[in-house]
């Protein structure tokens, strides 16, 4: 498209389509977008990028009319701007297409793709190649705290693209990363995710392997090298494939693994000879895999080993991931981007290894449209009881799923408490606060598990604590004057 046309997009404040945005304002286009509703990281971008964002869905949304509509994947039929659309006949798009054909094309495309870990990955990924002097464009699924931004169009040839195995948009329910024809992969991980358009672990491998045959023989694959999963979704690549993780056969092979409160550190070895030794401030060992699968592509680019531990160093994280949101009064607020029971398990583990004296809390929000069915629901229980304390909200939106599939809390909580840790279901956000904010006590560490916005929760609780902080010192001083006058 000619620069200076009026693209709209519906769904905007999801995090690919708020990047998207972002890329084509920089391009030269003239954005505007709609959304249900919107809440940080998201929104806070797009009025940074002083796009403008109009809530709720309506047809007048669409007035001017636009030269372009990209349909974001969470809108199907029904949404009122999406029939306008179709019945004005709008030109219209999804996300990947648009992606594809006005930024892709004549890059070289590197896809971090996998069901855990791919936000963070390809922000390291991103920040090792600009961190190089490669001038990456980008485009990740989070806001990369060492970019402040989601996204970058640079002048190198490299494309580093977070893969998401969703499907595309109402009108086409292939997976995102079918559309990105990668030179290189890196796989992360395969589990069955994504329960409301994958019936099975098989449908969802067959995802991965489709992604795995695009690889072209002379590009790579880097696979993490643990699961039958994975294992089957390589089985057939035509392109080099190299392994990373523990295993003693892995290319890149993790040893020496050093979790500390503040600094985790490691060495990787290269097909078993010494490579090189790296340290940053995240924890979990769930990201040194994922550093070390960044470290492996980079590695394949010619980017030298030292230039990637000085940028893994350096390294912030990504909004949403680990991320406190506040210290009152010694408690520590964690918001975490929780999805799926793995990722929830390796979350805790993380805070654990961080804050090894620390009484952990596990708050949540039943959100994702994984989390939200009963089909994983015993996993959910174990990786939970990693927590001492569970408080578990109400299902999002649990009237769109039919019961018999919907996630039972009660018979959760039960599960919870048969691993030795309490659990309790508190409908709402305002009651979980009020519940467990006397409860709480120096040293103490609550991780906000959601991948929304559950309630304002992130607000609200670190308010009430700062509330009870002064109230407890109020009374204290007001007792100690009185002591003082007796």
């Amino acid at each position: 498209m000619n620069q200076g046309k009026h693209i709209h997009l519906i769904g905007i404040c999801g995090t690919a389509m708020a990047s998207l945005a972002g890329m084509l304002k920089q391009r030269g286009f003239r954005i505007t977008g709609s959304d249900a509703a919107a809440y940080p990281p998201m929104s806070d971008f797009l009025a940074s990028l002083s796009i403008p964002l109009s809530q709720p869905f309506a047809e007048k949304n669409l007035t001017p009319r636009p030269d372009l509509v990209v349909i974001g994947n969470a809108i199907s039929r029904g949404n009122v701007e999406l029939e306008y659309v179709l019945d004005e006949r709008i030109p219209f798009c999804s996300l990947p297409q648009i992606l594809h054909d006005e930024f892709l094309r004549r890059k070289e495309v590197l896809v971090v793709a996998g069901t855990h870990g791919k936000t963070t990955t390809t922000s390291m990924l991103a920040w090792i190649f600009d961190h190089a002097g490669m001038q990456p464009s980008f485009l990740i699924g989070g806001i990369a705290e060492n970019f402040g931004s989601s996204f970058q169009l640079g002048a190198g040839k490299h494309f580093i693209i977070e893969g998401d195995e969703y499907d595309t948009a109402f009108f086409d329910k292939g997976p995102k990363f079918l559309h990105y024809f990668p030179d290189a992969v890196i796989l992360t991980s395969v589990e069955f995710d994504h329960a409301d358009i994958y019936k099975d672990l098989e449908a969802v491998e067959i995802a991965f392997k489709r992604l795995v045959n695009l690889i072209p023989r002379r590009g790579r694959l880097i696979a993490f090298d643990q699961g039958e999963s994975v294992e089957r979704c390589i089985a057939r690549a035509l392109c080099p494939v190299e392994r990373y993780g523990s295993g003693e056969n892995s290319a890149w092979r993790v040893i020496n693994l050093r979790l500390e409160p503040s600094r985790t550190s490691w060495s990787v070895l290269r097909r078993g000879e010494h490579w090189a030794d790296f340290e940053f401030s995240l924890g979990g060992e769930y990201n040194v895999s994922n550093a070390t699968a960044a470290a492996a592509l980079a590695a394949s680019c010619a980017i030298s080993k030292e230039k990637i531990a000085a940028a893994l160093k350096t390294f912030k994280s990504v909004k949403r991931r680990l991320e406190v949101r506040a210290e009152v009064n010694g408690i520590v607020i964690i918001d975490d981007f929780a999805h799926h029971p793995t990722a929830i398990a390796g979350t805790l583990t993380a805070l654990r290894s961080r804050y090894p004296r620390g009484r952990i809390w596990a708050i949540l929000e039943p959100r994702s449209n994984t989390l939200r069915r009963n089909v994983l629901q015993n996993d959910l229980a174990r990786s939970l009881a990693m927590a001492d304390e569970v408080v578990i909200a109400n299902v999002f939106k649990s009237d769109a799923i039919p019961e018999a599939e919907r996630l039972d809390l009660v018979a959760l909580a039960t599960q919870i408490q048969a691993h030795g840790r309490r659990a309790r279901i508190v409908p709402e956000v305002d009651g979980i606060v009020q519940l467990i904010v006397p409860e709480m006590r120096p040293g103490d560490v609550a991780a906000i598990l959601s991948n929304g916005g559950f309630g304002g929760i992130y607000e609200k609780l670190p308010q009430r604590l700062r509330m009870l902080a002064g109230s407890v010192a109020s009374n204290s001083a007001e007792a100690r004057a009185k002591a003082l006058s007796d």
